[in-house]
C-alpha cells in the first residue's frame, strides 16, 4: 500500500493548469452565446444518414422552429445534428453548432453559421453551454450521448436547478420502450421517482408536434436564460 501511495503522489499532472483552459471555455461560450437569442437544441445520433427519415424529421423541426422565431443548437456534428442545422438555415434562423473534439464520427456541418460555431474539448463545458441557452429540447433518437444531454435536461428540470423548459421527443416506436420501464419499473416497482416527473416529457411521432409542444409552453411561460 505505501508503494501504491508513494507512486501515485510521484505522478506529475497538468490538473492545475487544465483550469484555465476550462475557464476560457466557458468565457468563450458565455460570450459568444448570450448574443443569439433564444434557442432550442435538438438531439440526436451523429451516426444518422440523410435517407433516414429522423434526419428529414430533424430538418423540417430545425426549419420551423426556426421560422417560429428560434435559433437551433446542436452539438455540431453529422447525422441529427447536421439535420437540424440544415434545417434552421433553410428556415433563415441562427443556426449554432456547440463542437466537441472527438477520436471518432465528429467534424463539424457545414450548416453552422460561422460566427456561431463554437469548438469545446471538455464535454461537462458543452452541456453546461447547451442547456444555459437552451429554450426547449427536441430529442430525437441517438445512442449514448443523446441519452446522457436528454437525462441531464430532465434531472435538471426535476430538481428545479433550471427553469421549466419543453422537453419533446420525436419517434414513438424509438422511445416509448425506454419511457415505459420509466413509468412502470422506475415510478411504479422501485418509487425512484414521483407521478409528477412523467409530466416532464412528452413523446410525438411528427416535427409539426414537436414544435407545437415548444410553441404552446411558451404561450404561458416567459423566455429566459436558465440561470
Amino acid at each position: 500500500m505505501n508503494t501504491i501511495r508513494k507512486d501515485w503522489t510521484e505522478i506529475k499532472t497538468n490538473d492545475s493548469w487544465a483550469i484555465f483552459k476550462i475557464m476560457s471555455e466557458f468565457v468563450e461560450g458565455y460570450e459568444r452565446m448570450s448574443k443569439i437569442g433564444p434557442c432550442v437544441s435538438v438531439f440526436g445520433s451523429a451516426r444518422t444518414k440523410p435517407d433516414n427519415k429522423y434526419y428529414q424529421m430533424a430538418a423540417e423541426v430545425g426549419e420551423k422552429l426556426a421560422k417560429a422565431g428560434y435559433g437551433v443548437i446542436t452539438g455540431g456534428g453529422p447525422g441529427i445534428m447536421e439535420a437540424g442545422n440544415f434545417g434552421a438555415q433553410k428556415g433563415e434562423g441562427k443556426s449554432v453548432g456547440l463542437n466537441i473534439d472527438l477520436p471518432f464520427e465528429q467534424n463539424h456541418n457545414p450548416y453552422i453559421d460561422p460566427e456561431h460555431n463554437l469548438e469545446f474539448d471538455y464535454f461537462f463545458v458543452r452541456k453546461v453551454i447547451f442547456v444555459k441557452y437552451s429554450q426547449g429540447f427536441v430529442v430525437l433518437p441517438g445512442g449514448f450521448g443523446t441519452l446522457d444531454e436528454m437525462f441531464e435536461a430532465l434531472t435538471l428540470i426535476q430538481t428545479k436547478k433550471i427553469n421549466k423548459r419543453p422537453v419533446v421527443l420525436i419517434g414513438k416506436s424509438y422511445w416509448t420502450g425506454l419511457f415505459k420501464w420509466v413509468e412502470e419499473v422506475m415510478l411504479h416497482e422501485e418509487h425512484n421517482i414521483s407521478e409528477l416527473d412523467l409530466n416532464l416529457y412528452s413523446i410525438v411521432d411528427t416535427a409539426d408536434e414537436a414544435v407545437k409542444y415548444v410553441e404552446d409552453f411558451y404561450r404561458n411561460h416567459e423566455l429566459s436564460p436558465n440561470f
